[in-house]
């Protein structure tokens, strides 16, 4: 897997984390994300940074520098809102 799409996947679930605190398989999705990040591609200190209006801002680090990655804050949440309007889900 792509380093931008484990990003991506690993930032969408946690925002559904931290929505669903009681949600395990939401946690345990998150946590296989990181583990895809910090195994395959030496990602350490992942964590959302900012949010802003428009874009979501990652912080981590990689091979001893600190890395800055950006995603469209809509695209960011667009898991959470999916399952919150399924009712089955909730």
């Amino acid at each position: 897997m792509r380093l931008e799409d484990a990003l991506f996947n690993w930032l969408q679930i946690q925002i559904v984390a931290n929505a669903r605190p009681d949600d395990r398989a939401a946690t345990d999705t998150r946590d296989f994300f990181l583990e895809i990040l910090t195994d395959d591609h030496g990602v350490t200190n992942l964590h959302i940074h900012t949010v802003d209006d428009t874009m979501i801002h990652l912080r981590y680090d990689k091979e001893g520098k600190s890395k800055l990655h950006m995603f469209p804050r809509e695209a960011g949440e667009q898991l959470l809102h999916d399952i919150n309007e399924n009712p089955k889900y909730n």
